[in-house]
């Protein structure tokens, strides 16, 4: 059973998988766009969104953390001077992935994933009232309290 065990395999075993998880992540920061399959380019995702959030800190800590998984110095100051500080307003979702087809070879469904270039903008909240609460109650007009103020008297005078 495969508990707690997140991520595809890809036909590979895990040393495998991990070195070249760590070269398409080379690759794409340092060319910002590579080519790749489906399955591969989703779980690239994860790994290089967690990278730019590393680059967007930009401490020493963080520096040393990328190079664990990033041996190429050139590309690790990539990230952290160019790549993270281009990011540093956006919460999240730093890369993209296209759908290209299928490869001719093996009919392998293939992507292109790239990191994202425009400028991120932050949509407006509506305010909402859940649908399971009653509807606000209106609020009374001038007319409504000058009316209520005239009636309450006559009603308020006992009989004699």
């Amino acid at each position: 059973m495969r508990h707690n065990k997140s991520g595809k395999r890809l036909g590979r075993n895990s040393s495998h998988r991990s070195a070249m998880m760590h070269n398409m992540v080379t690759s794409l920061i340092d060319h910002e766009k590579i080519t790749t399959t489906d399955a591969r380019a989703k779980e690239l995702r994860k790994l290089a969104d967690r990278l730019i959030t590393l680059g967007k800190r930009g401490d020493l800590h963080a520096r040393r953390q990328v190079l664990a998984i990033i041996r190429d110095r050139k590309v690790v100051a990539k990230l952290f001077d160019q790549v993270g500080p281009r990011y540093k307003d956006r919460p999240g979702g730093y890369t993209r992935i296209y759908k290209l087809g299928s490869r001719s070879g093996d009919n392998a469904s293939l992507s292109q994933i790239e990191l994202v270039e425009e400028e991120f903008t932050a949509k407006p909240r509506k305010q909402t009232a859940p649908e399971n609460q009653a509807a606000p109650v209106q609020e009374k007009t001038e007319v409504d309290t000058a009316d209520a103020a005239e009636a309450a008297p006559a009603e308020a005078k006992p009989a004699e």
